[in-house]
């Protein structure tokens, strides 16, 4: 999100509204699923928060470990 640009769209599905955020400048689009009847503010915030994890740097991968799965 180099320049703050945010595209948003907003789809009703059901009891719940699909929303997804699309990044201007690189075209990236993420889509989260928020209750029908949460704040729009909110379902902007979720999905702008979104965006922003998948256009972060990657950070380095935990190190492994050697504990077993049950």
């Amino acid at each position: 999100m180099s320049n703050g640009a945010v595209l948003f769209e907003f789809v009703q599905v059901g009891q719940q509204m699909r929303v997804a955020a699309i990044d201007e400048a690189t075209g990236t689009e993420v889509v989260v699923i928020a209750p029908l009847n949460a704040a729009r503010g909110h379902m902007e915030r979720l999905a702008v928060a979104k965006l922003q994890r998948r256009l972060a740097p990657e950070a380095a991968p935990a190190p492994p470990t050697n504990g077993k799965f049950a």
